[in-house]
């Protein structure tokens, strides 16, 4: 309950404080949040939220995929071979510290204005923050696991599946959460900023733009940051918890 009353709660507070801005006329350009409810029951009424929902989740649900699909083997390369790991981890360091927006225009350069554009830049904002969150985890294994289980013959492909990965299970998690948020930030700016006419939540917000309005503006940034938060609360959140209390660390 206290889960529910909570968010619900934070969101009141929101919306109070956005209709008084608005009331109190702050800002000429600042809408009501009864108008960016109406635009966006219009987009919905319209057939255009529904097929942007779907096509922006899918980008960013097979980006998410591939990327874990590299980035945690990888993780575990990095961890296993030094001679890899130096030249490396400080490659993804460096591009996940790059903004998406900076990825843009080298994929479209490189790939042209297509999906295959979109993708490379979800990836590049994915695959750098798993495997360098699941590198991390990996290195916070206490050495005594390690040593007892190699006193116990798990070596190679046993020592990763039995020892490294539930040692590691936790972090994995997280590090795989930051990925989803890295890559749903990287397709927004990539739909945003690509000229093909991709649809996409990101095409909605430079409608948006486009038309000089705040209200449709507002209407898709809510929606992005909504399928944001679901994703946390409602896939993520539950499988930390659960991760969690199979290791005594949650009540």
């Amino acid at each position: 309950m206290a889960r529910t009353v909570a968010p619900l709660t934070a969101i009141l507070l929101v919306l109070a404080v956005w209709q008084l801005a608005y009331a109190s006329h702050l800002s000429a350009t600042l809408p009501a949040p009864a108008a960016v409810w109406h635009d966006i029951a219009a987009a919905w009424a319209q057939g255009v939220l529904a097929p942007a929902l779907l096509h922006s989740l899918a980008r960013c649900l097979l980006g998410f995929l591939v990327s874990a699909a590299v980035g945690v083997p990888l993780a575990f390369l990095l961890h296993a071979l030094a001679v890899l790991r130096t030249p490396v981890a400080p490659i993804l360091s460096a591009v996940q510290s790059l903004p998406a927006a900076a990825l843009v225009p080298v994929a479209v350069i490189a790939l042209g204005h297509s999906e295959s554009a979109v993708y490379t830049v979800v990836l590049l904002g994915a695959v750098p923050a798993i495997t360098v969150g699941v590198l991390s985890s990996l290195d916070q294994v206490p050495p005594l696991l390690l040593r007892a289980g190699r006193s116990m013959g798990a070596t190679g492909i046993a020592r990763v599946r039995y020892v490294l990965l539930p040692a590691a299970l936790p972090g994995l998690v997280t590090a795989l959460q930051q990925g989803w948020t890295f890559g749903w930030r990287a397709l927004m700016t990539a739909e945003l900023i690509a000229t093909a006419p991709l649809p996409g939540l990101g095409r909605m917000l430079d409608h948006g733009r486009q038309s000089g309005r705040l209200s449709p503006v507002l209407a898709a940034t809510a929606l992005i940051l909504v399928v944001g938060v679901l994703a946390e609360t409602a896939v993520f959140a539950p499988v930390t918890r659960r991760v969690l209390r199979s290791r005594g660390l949650r009540a």
